[in-house]
């Protein structure tokens, strides 16, 4: 019974307890060679205590000090990141009240991805990542109070949140490949799927909690508060990286910039797995992503419900995201991921499709729960596998391109559902372009074999 064995480990505890005791008021003297039952107990004890230090299964990875530090300074400034992401939309329709600057602010913040995304990744691979993740953050916490100087002042025009916004995707873009290639780094290797998972499950719960708290944040403080709050969150990173220990890095061979940029193309794209799984991302990024750029359109003029009713439709798609990040934590390791992968793209395309369609505030929560929950649990079944097939010295250059692709190509297809909102209604043109998503992914997974039995 379990009660039994609970009472039997007490017992042993309290034995334990008093024979070391015993010990310590007694005088010093060699154990007699026969007897082995003191030694026995301290074997008993050892058990019993790392098995009430063991931490669940869900959350291994935080039992590592370095990435615990990592986690909470990431957590507090996403919040910060996703509150200005509500509050950022929103003033662009107030100075424009207009979807096809939506586009355009989104292109400017995440465009750079696509460039400077590949430099980044070089860069991880042969200078001190620490050092560059912290000097990104410095200039995104910069940019943050510049534009919540601006509101502040009432001067703000739509060029200067362009500007920033810029500034801002071009800091992100250069740390990404090194926070991504820094993971192995925090965690052992049989930690890493539950790292990413965790990692992912903060980032949304960030998702929640930004939108949601950013929301009344605006509608009191209005959207220079939630600049001034990102602001001030990006330090909560730059401590924990200044306090992170990492081991020393094998630096490879110094080569010509773009002999190196080369090779990681080329090392990404004859390896087929790497190569088909980059392929999918960039079906999901170009095509299902981008619909979260027009959110605050469909908030304000289709279901208007205001800045409040924007930041709880944008945590219902973080909370879907959520659960699933949790999912993946949990789980650790995916069954016949390939099918995953396909059955959770086609869900997520299909949810945005009803979501353009839907006129009622609690469906179109529900619908970006279902979305959030399905994108997320594709691309961490693609990170994982990612950071476990490349090898240590390309690791850098390999996530620099899947970053580069997941991050960089949404602005594209935000700014081609701007440019075809002027003809159409936005929602018409998002749901077109999920439609053109799912047949793509279901090409991608039809003509390619090894994808489709990847485990």
């Amino acid at each position: 019974m379990p009660e039994e064995k609970a009472g039997e480990k007490v017992e042993l505890l309290n034995q334990t307890v008093q024979m070391s005791a015993r010990h310590l008021s007694a005088p010093e003297h060699k154990p007699h060679p026969q007897s082995s039952g003191t030694g026995e107990h301290e074997v008993a004890i050892d058990e019993l205590t790392a098995e009430a230090l063991e931490p669940p299964r869900i959350l291994r990875a935080l039992r590592h000090v370095n990435f615990r530090k990592m986690w909470v300074g990431n957590f507090l400034s996403n919040i910060g990141t996703f509150m200005q992401n509500v509050a950022q939309g929103w003033l662009v329709l107030e100075l424009t009240n207009s979807a096809y600057w939506l586009g355009v602010v989104s292109f400017a913040a995440a465009a750079p991805m696509l460039v400077f995304g590949l430099i980044g990744g070089v860069i991880a691979d042969h200078l001190d990542r620490r050092k560059l993740l912290i000097a990104t953050q410095i200039a995104s916490m910069l940019s943050a109070f510049v534009l919540a100087a601006l509101v502040f002042s009432h001067t703000v025009q739509v060029w200067h949140v362009i500007a920033c916004a810029f500034v801002t995707g071009v800091a992100s873009a250069l740390g990404a490949p090194s926070q991504q290639a820094l993971l192995p780094m925090l965690v052992p290797r049989e930690d890493i799927t539950n790292a990413v998972g965790l990692n992912s499950a903060q980032f949304n719960l960030s998702r929640v909690l930004g939108p949601t708290i950013g929301g009344f944040s605006m509608a009191i403080f209005g959207s220079g508060g939630n600049f001034l709050l990102n602001g001030l969150s990006f330090l909560a990173l730059i401590i924990a990286l200044m306090q992170v220990k990492l081991p020393e890095m094998v630096v490879p061979h110094e080569t010509d910039f773009w002999i190196k940029l080369k090779e990681g193309f080329r090392y990404t794209l004859a390896d087929r797995r790497l190569r088909e799984l980059i392929e999918v991302v960039i079906v999901g990024s170009l095509f299902g992503v981008p619909y979260l750029s027009f959110v605050p359109y469909f908030a304000r003029d289709v279901l208007h419900v205001g800045e409040r009713g924007l930041g709880i439709l944008m945590a219902f798609s973080g909370l879907g995201a959520f659960i699933a990040a949790v999912t993946v934590a949990y789980l650790g390791r995916f069954r016949q991921r390939g099918m995953f992968i396909l059955v959770n793209g086609v869900m997520c395309f299909v949810a945005i499709i009803g979501f353009t369609f839907s006129r009622n505030f609690l469906l179109s929560g529900l619908l970006q729960m279902v979305a959030g929950f399905c994108l997320i649990l594709m691309v961490a079944a693609i990170n994982t596998r990612l950071q476990l097939l490349a090898s240590d010295v390309m690791r850098g250059r390999v996530m620099s391109i899947y970053t580069s692709c997941y991050l960089g190509l949404p602005p594209l297809g935000s700014y081609l559902a701007g440019h075809l909102s002027k003809w159409i209604s936005p929602a018409h043109a998002i749901a077109g372009m999920a439609a053109v998503g799912i047949v793509g992914i279901s090409l991608i997974f039809a003509v390619r074999s090894e994808l489709r039995t990847l485990d």
